[in-house]
């Protein structure tokens, strides 16, 4: 608040007081500068809540609000993030998304795409197994187990049993040719923020019970 407002709040006596050079105009310039900062932080308040915009130690903050805090679980406060501060802006910019396709295998592919930054996850259910998931994690994000289990744990539904293995190494696969021999091109993907991902199914998430 500038001085000349503050000063507008006084009663006239005061007002009259606080000229310059005064005591009571002295006090009102601290008052002043000592409102500032603050006021600096209120004038861009919106920047704290923008994936890309907030400040790098509000970032792990703002997964909470998306429910994604699992992500940057750590033994102690001061620890590092688990993953870039990019891709953790990645997942709070795909909060509402993540959210809405929770406890699908496309929900839970997006998270740990979003989150490695890799590709080529794989879910199984073994026929043998009933509500049992079997993730198979590709090379590239094999150094990550810890990070995609955490991930696995909180996408996964409650009554499914789930087990993370890595994938071996092996060549790259050629991509499928299209009718004339040409790689066929990928499929359209969605942008959210900074990164895409892809579409989801064709139906709707099964509504939860009210």
């Amino acid at each position: 608040m500038r001085r000349t407002a503050i000063e507008r709040l006084l009663p006239a006596a005061y007002q009259r007081a606080a000229g310059p050079g005064s005591v009571l105009g002295a006090l009102l310039d601290v008052m002043e500068a000592l409102h500032a900062p603050d006021e600096a932080v209120l004038a861009d308040v919106d920047a704290l809540f923008g994936p890309y915009r907030t400040p790098d130690g509000f970032v792990a903050y703002l997964t909470r609000w998306v429910a994604m805090d699992h992500v940057v679980a750590a033994p102690r406060a001061d620890a590092p993030p688990p993953l870039p501060l990019g891709r953790l802006r990645d997942l709070v910019a795909h909060g509402a998304l993540l959210a809405r396709w929770r406890g699908t295998p496309y929900g839970m592919r997006t998270a740990l795409e979003l989150a490695t930054g890799v590709t080529g996850f794989e879910l199984d259910e073994p026929a043998d197994r009933p509500f049992h998931l079997v993730v198979r994690v590709p090379p590239a994000a094999a150094d990550r187990l810890a990070l995609i289990g955490r991930i696995v744990e909180a996408e996964k539904p409650a009554a499914v049993t789930v087990e993370v293995v890595a994938a071996p190494a092996g060549p790259p696969h050629d991509p499928p040719a299209g009718p004339a021999g040409d790689p066929s091109p990928p499929g359209p993907v969605r942008a959210v923020g900074r990164a895409s991902v892809p579409p989801p199914p064709p139906h709707e998430p099964p509504e939860e019970p009210s």
